[in-house]
């Protein structure tokens, strides 16, 4: 199931349909999970979008003059973003970045309002310079929520995550529940 051309264990595009289909809508309805976190002309930052799960319903939230930068080691996964964005006429909110496996590599002064990284930090080959570089990205007073899934990161792992970022300079906001999986929203 994992796409072992890249170091680590990244989700393969060819078993998106496990990343974007009516049943996984049914149990983490994106809507659901992520309407309180954001407003109207907010940029958000989607980090290991794969096919576009919470891209396309957060450019939906964020409105004509917001946008949504879509995220993703996978030229293949970035793909079915825009076939998507154009689907949906989400295209001039949807911005594409291909990233590399071991940097986010957005243009410097980037800033986000919101950023999602919804079970993929586990993925990182290093999750302090990840952590590191997603608060650069992170505007004052941004929101950060980071999702790992239950089945696969422990709650140790987990509270190993949480104590890398806030050792990194972030600050624990919430520990949301029904975000499904272990959750914190964190700021700086």
């Amino acid at each position: 199931m994992y796409n072992k051309e890249f170091k680590g264990d990244v989700c393969s595009h060819s078993h998106s349909f496990f990343l974007d289909n009516f049943i996984r809508r049914i149990i983490q309805n994106p809507k659901k999970i992520l309407e309180e976190y954001i407003q109207k002309g907010d940029t958000i930052l989607d980090l290991g979008c794969g096919p576009g799960y919470f891209s396309i319903d957060m450019a939906k939230m964020t409105g004509k003059t917001g946008k949504v930068i879509a995220v993703d080691l996978q030229k293949e996964m970035l793909a079915k973003v825009e076939k998507k964005a154009v689907a949906q006429n989400l295209s001039r909110r949807i911005h594409l970045h291909n990233c590399a496996q071991d940097r986010i590599g957005l243009a410097p002064g980037t800033k986000a309002d919101f950023i999602l990284a919804f079970y993929m930090v586990h993925e990182t080959p290093d999750t302090k310079a990840f952590l590191e570089e997603v608060k650069e990205l992170l505007r004052p007073g941004g929101r950060f929520l980071l999702v790992e899934p239950m089945f696969h990161v422990t709650k140790n792992q987990f509270e190993t995550i949480m104590d890398t970022a806030v050792k990194t300079g972030f600050t624990q906001v919430d520990m949301p529940k029904r975000k499904g999986g272990r959750s914190v929203l964190l700021s700086i």
